[in-house]
């Protein structure tokens, strides 16, 4: 006589098919792809900085630039790393990127605060607006692949993914953006940059979830 545990464990594997298991360079790799296309359109379809053109760039855009470089791999390598679970894997070194870009809005609002006291222009422009939409729709590409890897996966925590990569997603699409951006002014940077950042990553911690969940 047949053991019916047996008939049954083979009724739940007979369907079953192999597929390729995940890689951390296949996901780092989509990721600088659209990335990389981000620049591209920043840089070829709408136009670099005026001050890259000459070769004489602006150290607040290279410091600002550089620090959502940063957090963008990060949390990029984070969210690879969330979508790959295993004993042991804690991401925190994202945290520390996160920090150092965390002084780009500080400074800002500093320095809009102190303006406003003594007179200064307000930090509501329509350039502003523009970096934002900008930066946000130039990142949807990386948000893209890294929730596309998310459902491909099993993310233990779906709420963090989702606002990594919505940082991720957020910071490359505004580094793309500051290749455009002519303002140097920490206010604009620190307010208007980084909240595309914040508006991305409020957007990936409800949205992304949901299509991720296993």
């Amino acid at each position: 006589m047949p053991d019916p545990s047996h008939a049954f464990i083979d009724s739940l594997v007979a369907d079953l098919e192999p597929v390729a298991p995940l890689t951390r360079s296949g996901g780092l790799t989509g990721a600088f792809v659209a990335a990389l296309a981000a620049v591209g359109v920043a840089a070829f379809g709408i136009g670099l900085r005026p001050d890259i053109l000459a070769g004489k760039l602006d150290p607040v855009f290279l410091l600002s630039s550089g620090l959502f470089l940063l957090l963008a791999c990060a949390a990029t390598f984070a969210v690879v790393q969330m979508s790959r679970p295993r004993v042991g894997n804690h991401q925190t070194g994202w945290l520390w990127a996160a920090a150092m870009a965390a002084l780009l809005p500080a400074a800002g609002l500093l320095t809009w605060l102190a303006a406003r006291l003594g007179g200064g222009h307000a930090a509501v422009d329509l350039a502003g607006w523009k970096c934002l939409v900008m930066g946000i729709t130039l990142g949807l590409g990386v948000g893209a692949i890294l929730s596309v890897l998310l459902r491909c996966g099993a993310p233990t925590s779906p709420e963090r993914a989702g606002l990594l990569t919505g940082i991720a997603a957020g910071s490359a699409g505004i580094f793309a953006f500051s290749l455009h951006c002519p303002h140097n002014d920490i206010v604009h940077i620190g307010l208007w940059h980084a909240s595309a950042v914040v508006v991305s990553a409020v957007a990936g911690r409800w949205i992304i979830p949901a299509l991720v969940r296993w």
